[in-house]
């Protein structure tokens, strides 16, 4: 009786262990899903557009990938500044002449486009890349690069030296707003003055 009893209550505890032992090796695996859930990277937040944009910026990108350019687009061409051009927060834009001629090779950083000249509504010289959707854009005083694609500056207020001295006569003789009145030339007619009415008038008073 007693060896029955030992062999029953050796079947039971091994039993018990198995169970143990099926549980042991299930819950590794449940908390290795709960923490890979945990684990899931957000989204990335989606890119904002800046509310204030120049004209050229919204333009939209010129697709033709075979493009052909004509002798405006080249006249054009001779005006862009090339070389390295300092940018604000320490930005630089590298832009090379390219073998073809009238095309450009602007760099920042590792980003790399092959731009050529477009015709631009406001008459600032005016660079594109369509296959990558980039565009430079080259004023008076400063010149900036852009992506379209991802609706980003991605440089702003690049300047050439000749845009620095463009920049700080700007400054000396600031260009004259809309609503100013415009400059009365000195050999102006003048209305008369009270004092030679009084005068005239008095004069013809005399006998």
């Amino acid at each position: 009786m007693k060896l029955h009893f030992f062999c029953s209550l050796a079947v039971a505890i091994s039993g018990l262990t198995g169970s143990s032992l099926v549980l042991a090796q299930a819950d590794p695996v449940s908390r290795t899903t709960v923490q890979a859930k945990k684990a899931t990277p957000k989204p990335r937040a989606k890119l904002v557009r800046s509310a204030a944009k120049a004209v050229e910026e919204v333009t939209p990108i010129d697709e033709d990938r075979n493009v052909t350019l004509d002798e405006a687009d080249l006249a054009m061409a001779k005006k862009v500044y090339v070389g390295r051009i300092p940018c604000e927060l320490g930005a630089a834009v590298q832009i090379t002449p390219s073998k073809r001629e009238g095309f450009f090779t602007v760099q920042l950083k590792t980003m790399r486009y092959m731009m050529h000249p477009v015709e631009s509504r406001t008459g600032a010289v005016r660079l594109e890349d369509p296959v990558r959707g980039a565009m430079w854009l080259q004023l008076g005083n400063k010149s900036m690069l852009m992506s379209q694609k991802l609706g980003l500056r991605l440089a702003d207020e690049c300047m050439s030296t000749e845009q620095v001295t463009y920049a700080d006569q700007m400054k000396k003789n600031p260009p004259r707003g809309l609503l100013e009145p415009l400059d009365v030339p000195a050999n102006a007619a003048q209305p008369p003055s009270s004092g030679a009415s009084s005068s005239g008038a008095a004069a013809t008073r005399q006998p």
